[in-house]
């Protein structure tokens, strides 16, 4: 029994290294943009920032309409050598076109900030991650990784981008 114990022990620690060779760390990706895009955009925050972001681009829209006409009165008053009207123009249209740049660096600046907010929310946030938990869990997955994020990853096969579950089993539970 003596000469057989140290074969044992041997057989038992080859096939504990066997099993734990065996346990592989299995990854996935996920698009977070993706899934948030596809899942809130019928939210009313989300409602209300496409309004706001309407609204914005058609603020610029009219204050660009409104700079060109004076750009083309501007070329009438030099063409009929009208130079105080021309000169009166050019003033009005340089102080236009700063407060268009202004208002658009403000206004970007707002829509961006609100569409972190969006992005950011703690609900929200919390949906996401514990669908993500869920699918990853159930498909076998020990790790989920940001795509978007992540400068790691240079390359992944498409069957380990989990994206798309994650959206229908949001969707389904959202009842939509």
């Amino acid at each position: 029994m003596k000469n057989k114990s140290p074969y044992l022990i041997g057989l038992f620690l080859l096939l504990a290294s066997a099993l734990q060779a065996q346990q592989l760390t299995r990854f996935a990706v996920v698009d977070l943009p993706k899934i948030y895009t596809a899942f809130f955009q019928d939210s009313k925050a989300v409602r209300d920032f496409q309004e706001k972001s309407a609204k914005v681009q058609a603020d610029v829209d009219r204050m660009t309409a409104e700079i060109q006409g004076l750009q083309k009165s501007k070329l009438d008053a030099d063409t009929a050598g009208d130079k105080t009207t021309a000169l009166q123009l050019d003033n009005e249209i340089y102080k236009k076109s700063e407060y268009l740049k202004e208002y658009y660096r403000i206004k970007s600046a707002e829509l961006e900030d609100q569409k972190k907010k969006l992005t950011e929310s703690t609900a929200f946030l919390q949906q996401v991650y514990d669908e993500i938990k869920i699918v990853a869990e159930s498909d076998g997955y020990s790790m989920v990784l940001n795509l978007k994020e992540n400068t790691g990853i240079l390359w992944y096969s498409p069957t380990v981008d989990i994206t798309d579950k994650v959206i229908q089993n949001l969707k389904t539970k959202a009842g939509r």
